[in-house]
């Protein structure tokens, strides 16, 4: 054939700088495109040859890329199915064979799309290269093709010999992008997007230290993982094959993974993968983006947002479908029936295992609840039906580390601790030094005390009690205890307003002033062996602040000042001694008894240390007092 010029068929002058600057917003991902063309061109001719339509030998299948700095050069070669000069013409030619015309109108605001609808995976070479060459010979033996195109709707095309079936990409690496012509550089981006494909895919030689350097050897360095464990049956696979592949999928991780559930589906949809539990710590945010998301073993993402429920991304492993569309909005994939089906599936899958454990290995399943909880928590926040299934296997752990169902411990508690209304009272902690006082005089009334010390803790109790009715939540150190669980029975204070008034301004005059911090001064009757003094902060307030700090949205209770209640035990002697002596006495007067009375001062100051918040000048003061006292 003569050399034959022309055009890209396209309909709109526009259309190749859109192609070349905005295919793709990384442009690293020009190598797996074609790396994947020529995998795609080999198992073509694989499957040509088991139908018998292909009769010559397959030989070396391998996809080979090379560079060649000197020329400027990278290069990706197959002896794949090949392409007639016909073949090259309607597939390389005629870009967008129809609705061109809405091109621009269509995708110009959501580029990534152009692939997923129009096949123009190749071009996204132009995106580096300032010239790209296409030297075809297809298996039919026709001759052989070179097609040649420099970053424009302009190509040439022409014979050229070439002896052996398969196509070479061969693209001229512009002045931008030198750094596509650097060994490490193509080796890491090889390992990152086709590090699972079908093919062998070959980079130099392997390497092996010599006189104090790396040397090249006889041996093909093969960087991908032909039959990844994904692909294998399950039933074929140890233990120890899939922490192996663990590790080769996150070689710098620290930690084991807990257990994992192996994917295979082939109806109604195609779905094979593998999960893996982490351990998760409290701050989730490092374990996001740890799934890869692979079509046909080609590497499309770790961002599966929108594919797998949010609590599922906190997983770690590979999910393999080609029934997920690629390159479409977020919105596309949460409307698309396949992938709702896919996130039902997996969703179900893992609640499966988790209940599976729970019935078969429960020990297993508390010994790893600390570093499980966190992801169960959010998955019961957030999906209804996960929340079905896993109120069967969560658990509630207790101060003393013993673990129960949430029917086991309401069985527990509920003849104890129900109060005058009917309410069932959870107490709970978050810090078992901090709130001890509070745990011991809890443990003392017979009450048991949960420990809910996660990042999410606060948010489940809130649905907790949503779901269960007729139950609240109640840190421990929340109020006293006594009044944190009424019985039945008149606990009112008997006392004058007056009374009650100057008692509350006697002691403020004691409190000191902390920043966005705001007392209120509460009379209880707790016994005489109770705590005179002792500063709580309500459920409500305190829940609010804490929910503050993990939801934006929130903000405002974080900038609400911090309000503690004070509660004086009536019944104590020292809080009686006062209101006897400021009885009939004028507000002046009541501070300027308190503010004399060091014992009263002693008090206030110890509640104030057992709180953290006794400080600087006031902390010296207690000190010298407490000196003066002995």
């Amino acid at each position: 054939m003569t050399i034959k010029q022309g055009q890209i068929g396209v309909t709109t002058g526009n259309i190749f700088p859109i192609i070349k600057k905005f295919l793709y917003s990384d442009h690293e991902i020009f190598l797996r495109e074609i790396v994947s063309n020529a995998v795609d061109a080999t198992q073509k001719l694989k499957t040509l040859s088991d139908v018998g339509e292909f009769k010559g030998e397959l030989g070396d299948i391998s996809v080979r890329v090379t560079i060649d700095k000197e020329a400027g050069t990278l290069t990706v070669s197959d002896r794949g199915i090949g392409m007639t000069a016909e073949e090259v013409d309607r597939y390389i030619n005629q870009i967008a064979l129809s609705s061109a015309n809405d091109f621009l109108d269509q995708y110009k605001d959501n580029a990534n799309a152009i692939i997923g609808h129009f096949g123009l995976g190749f071009y996204s070479t132009f995106m580096v290269a300032k010239k790209v060459e296409i030297i075809t010979k297809s298996y039919k033996d026709e001759d052989a093709v070179k097609w040649s195109c420099e970053g424009n709707p302009e190509y040439t095309m022409e014979k050229v010999d070439k002896t052996d079936r398969g196509t070479d990409i061969v693209l001229y690496i512009d002045d931008e992008n030198q750094d596509f012509l650097e060994k490490h550089n193509i080796e890491t981006l090889l390992n990152k997007y086709c590090k699972f494909l079908p093919v062998p895919v070959i980079f130099g030689k392997k390497q092996e230290w010599k006189e104090d350097k790396y040397v090249d050897t006889d041996e093909d360095n093969i960087i991908n993982d032909v039959n990844p464990l994904w692909k294998q049956m399950p039933a074929d696979l140890k233990d120890e094959d899939y922490m192996e592949f663990y590790r080769k999928l996150y070689p710098m991780g620290m930690d084991e993974p807990l257990f994992w559930i192996h994917l295979n589906v082939d109806y109604p949809f195609n779905l094979t993968g593998i999960l893996y539990f982490p351990k998760i710590s409290n701050n989730i945010e490092i374990q996001r983006n740890k799934i890869q998301l692979y079509s046909n073993q080609v590497f499309v993402t770790d961002s599966v947002e929108g594919i797998v429920p949010e609590f599922l991304t906190y997983l770690h492993g590979v999910i393999d479908s080609p029934d997920i569309p690629l390159n479409v909005s977020r919105s596309y994939l949460q409307s698309d029936r396949n992938v709702k089906k896919i996130s039902n599936h997996i969703t179900k899958k893992v609640a499966d295992k988790l209940e599976d454990i729970f019935k078969k290995e429960r020990s297993q399943l508390e010994e790893k609840w600390d570093s499980l909880k966190i992801f169960i928590e959010l998955g019961m926040l957030t999906e209804d039906r996960f929340y079905d299934r896993a109120a069967k296997f969560s658990l509630l752990k207790n101060i003393d580390d013993k673990y129960f169902t949430l029917d086991e411990y309401k069985s527990l508690i509920e003849a104890n601790q129900t109060d005058k209304n009917g309410d069932l009272v959870y107490l709970y902690a978050n810090d078992k030094e901090e709130q001890y006082a509070f745990i011991d005089a809890a443990k003392e009334k017979g009450y048991d005390v949960l420990m809910l010390d996660g990042q999410l803790d606060v948010h489940w109790a809130g649905l907790l009690e949503q779901k269960l009715g007729k139950t609240r939540f109640v840190r421990v150190d929340s109020n006293a205890v006594e009044y944190i669980i009424e019985k039945d029975g008149d606990n009112a204070v008997e006392i004058s307003d007056v009374e009650k008034e100057n008692i509350s301004e006697a002691a403020k005059s004691i409190l000191p002033n902390i920043d966005k911090t705001v007392f209120n001064i509460e009379l209880k009757s707790l016994g005489e062996s109770g705590k005179p003094v002792q500063i709580t902060q309500d459920e409500f307030s305190r829940r609010m602040k804490d929910m503050s700090a993990m939801q934006p949205g929130m903000a405002f209770y974080g900038d609400m000042p911090n309000m503690l209640q004070v509660i004086l035990n009536v019944d104590h002697p020292i809080i009686k001694r006062l209101q006897d002596e400021i009885k009939d006495k004028t507000k002046e007067e009541s501070v300027a008894i308190a503010t004399e009375d060091s014992k009263l001062k002693q008090l206030f100051d110890l509640s104030l240390l057992a709180n953290g918040m006794l400080k600087g000048e006031a902390l010296n003061n207690f000190i010298k007092r407490s000196i003066d006292l002995l």
